[in-house]
């Protein structure tokens, strides 16, 4: 019998199924208990000191407390810590990105996928490294800088070298005033020596879905291929640490299993990753799965409702104040809109999930992996947002300065950060308003930095900032604290 330990790095110990049962018990017992509850919120408030503000998050019970409570108010206190907490430590920013899929290519059987190995009706397409660049250029002339790069899991025609090639030829890409600045990757759990190589190649962040942290259910869920092996694909994120990747992003494909049982694994998994690696990860990402191909969601019993998703993700966001939470277009707008409010800090924007999709005229969907709730184009996207109060970013300043891992969480939990991430959305902002947006948007999106102008905390930074917008003016492009 395995015991609970959050150092150990054995999967069956870091994410225990008896200590998450005990969780759900305790919960359980206590959702009605308003006296703990009110002492758990309590705990999780920001607080400020002369160093900055800090948030002190929760641990995967008290958390678990407040996901099973049903009492109406005190879901509302949840929510408006969850916005408190949010402003605190990302501000008005939503970063933006959008998924790049490379190939659908695999040999893994998972039930949920349509890209699965049985799946054989659905055409197979991997991309050359000059359809890589055409369908980048695309994505640079929608005004894209930050890409997900996609891949099945096939050693044969998925190898990581043909990842590495992909990643070098994608930060190669300049064309007119485009070009990525940041190369996140979520392909196939894999070895130490692979994720240096990964390293080296200059990715952002590794990311990699668990799907769902119940062994007995992944096992069935995942009935062949190497994705089968439980261990190995939940022991990943020590690896990618141990081979050098700073940031790694966790996720869980919500309606697969129990969602309270996968919302304590997701905290149990990001509670070790800070005990072991002295930081957690560095993105969560909160998607739910939706109908593709042969994929019918329906047949998932476990599906949760637009409430508790939003409830979810704002309690994410009190347990785990710092981490970036991402949301992609598989939700609707007004999913999208409600979420955002509570604590998501990265979306999809203009995304198409089929291998190809961007140099497409109509968006395809013979190799879409899941179908796209929000379909709007990225400009309609920032408008939406810049209505809203939010400033969209394409900022990878942190990235390219060194600023990940433990670097990185220690500006965030002081905030400090906001000296530097502020200014740098204005400034990316503006690059696409002189670039590729709509007039419609040029006139929402001045008007926003001329607001936020303001708000920048430190006078010498403001006006360094000003200087430099005035210079994307004047054609120069690329400014960053």
């Amino acid at each position: 019998m395995y015991k609970y330990d959050k150092k150990s790095l054995i999967a069956d110990e870091f994410i225990n199924d008896e200590e998450i049962r005990k969780t759900l018990e305790y919960a359980e017992q206590n959702k009605n208990n308003e006296a703990l509850i009110d002492e758990i919120l309590e705990k999780a408030r920001p607080y400020k000191t002369d160093k900055g503000t800090f948030c002190r998050g929760l641990d995967h019970r008290e958390a678990s407390v407040l996901l099973a409570c049903e009492i109406p108010e005190k879901i509302e206190k949840m929510y408006a810590l969850a916005e408190e907490i949010k402003k605190a430590f990302y501000g008005n920013r939503i970063v933006i990105f959008a998924p790049l899929y490379l190939s659908n290519y695999c040999v893994n059987g998972c039930v949920y996928c349509p890209y699965h190995a049985v799946n054989k009706h659905i055409p197979r397409k991997k991309l050359t490294q000059e359809e890589i660049k055409n369908e980048v250029i695309a994505l640079q002339n929608m005004g894209h800088k930050r890409l997900a790069i996609e891949a099945g899991e096939d050693p044969v025609n998925n190898p990581l070298e043909y990842i590495l090639e992909s990643i070098k030829t994608i930060y190669s890409i300049k064309n007119k005033h485009g070009e990525i600045r940041r190369v996140n990757v979520n392909i196939a759990a894999t070895d130490v020596e692979s994720y240096r190589k990964l390293k080296e190649a200059g990715i952002g962040t590794y990311i990699l879905f668990q799907e769902t942290y119940h062994k007995e259910s992944y096992l069935q869920l995942h009935p062949t291929g190497p994705k089968h092996d439980y261990n190995y694909h939940t022991e990943a994120m020590d690896r990618a640490m141990e081979g050098g990747i700073d940031d790694v992003g966790l996720g869980v494909l919500f309606g697969l299993e129990m969602y309270k049982y996968e919302f304590a694994g997701l905290l149990m998994h990001a509670e070790h990753l800070e005990a072991v690696h002295g930081v957690g990860p560095h993105t969560i990402s909160v998607p739910r799965i939706k109908k593709a191909d042969d994929i019918d969601p329906n047949v998932f019993d476990n599906g949760i409702s637009d409430d508790i998703f939003a409830k979810i993700c704002a309690l994410i966001r009190i347990a785990v104040p710092y981490t970036g939470m991402i949301i992609s277009t598989r939700e609707s707008q007004a999913v999208r809109e409600k979420v955002i409010r509570l604590g998501v800090s990265q979306i999809s924007g203009g995304s198409r999930t089929s291998v190809g999709g961007y140099t497409e005229k109509e968006r395809p969907h013979d190799t879409e992996q899941f179908d796209v709730s929000d379909q709007r184009t990225l400009d309609e996207v920032l408008r939406w947002l810049m209505n809203m109060g939010y400033i969209p970013s394409f900022c990878t300043a942190c990235y390219r300065e060194g600023r990940t891992g433990d670097r990185f969480m220690s500006l965030c939990k002081s905030g400090q950060i906001q000296n530097c991430c502020h200014p740098n959305a204005l400034m990316t902002l503006k690059e696409f308003l002189m670039d590729y947006a709509s007039p419609e948007t040029v006139k929402a999106g001045e008007a926003l930095i001329n607001k936020e102008l303001e708000n920048i905390p430190k006078e010498k930074v403001k006006n360094i900032c000003i200087e430099n917008l005035k210079k994307i003016e004047e054609g120069i492009r690329d400014f960053r604290f």
